[in-house]
């Protein structure tokens, strides 16, 4: 199976060591390292000090190695031109991980805790009853490693073949609403139970990359964060580019 059919397949596809990625990995740890320590983003320390979310916490640095390899002539060839990439979100747990998120109930902590606080990313909460809609569609998810780290230590949990269970429930609550309506729709019951089916048709895997290798997830792949049972004293640290679509929200649900 190539690596195309494996992504379109399973939703996600792990990439082999490459040293262009690990020469970007090499020179953005320490900045991620102080960017996780850095008071002036203090206000994306949750989990009670066991997960740095650190959401455009990570610079990118002009004067680094540029961020090449194979992963980035994958999504070249098959997904569509690469954008100007963001600043990166710095994703580094802790020991203890998962506690509660600030003002979190018993309820979304158990879902936390036993569900890997799985989601498809760009599906944000409004209002305080908790609801959802579809604010901020990704073209892909990349994944890179910034530290070794134990396969034990909070690994990326993936349902593979869920990206397909959510492309059919997205396309049915849209049913009938032009694309531009649908970051306002509301798809709470359709994403409750379309990740509800994943829990119980799709196979749950852990991903364990290194420092320049790389993983690279489909948009709409329900994903997570496992437990902490081992990690570095300075947490592992994993960037993560996801920009968002341009044009025609429409292509967040057309393959691939």
């Amino acid at each position: 199976m190539s690596l195309l059919d494996d992504f379109l397949t399973r939703g996600w596809v792990r990439f082999p060591a490459d040293d262009r990625i690990a020469a970007w990995a090499r020179h953005a740890a320490p900045a991620g390292a102080a960017a996780a320590g850095d008071p002036a983003h203090a206000q994306w320390m949750d989990c009670e000090n066991t997960w740095f979310i650190g959401v455009d916490a990570l610079p990118n640095d002009a004067d680094g190695p540029p961020l090449e390899g194979a992963p980035l002539d994958f999504i070249a060839r098959h997904l569509g031109p690469v954008p100007p990439l963001h600043k990166a979100q710095l994703s580094v747990v802790y020991p203890g991980y998962p506690r509660p998120r600030a003002g979190e109930s018993e309820a979304a902590f158990r879902y936390r805790a036993k569900r890997d606080a799985a989601h498809v990313d760009g599906v944000k909460m409004f209002t305080e009853g908790r609801r959802r809609r579809v604010e901020e569609p990704h073209a892909w998810v990349l994944g890179l490693p910034l530290n070794d780290a134990e396969p034990e230590a909070a690994p990326l949990v993936v349902w593979e073949g869920s990206h397909e269970v959510m492309r059919r429930a997205f396309a049915a609550a849209f049913d009938g609403l032009p694309p531009q309506d649908w970051p306002q729709a509301d798809v709470t019951e359709a994403y409750t139970a379309a990740r509800k089916e994943v829990f119980e048709t799709c196979k749950r895997v852990t991903v364990h990359a290194r420092p320049g290798e790389a993983y690279l997830m489909h948009r709409l792949v329900l994903h997570g964060v496992a437990p902490w049972a081992e990690a570095p004293a300075e947490g592992r640290m994993i960037a993560y580019f996801r920009p968002c679509l341009t044009g025609v929200m429409a292509h967040w649900l057309q393959a691939p």
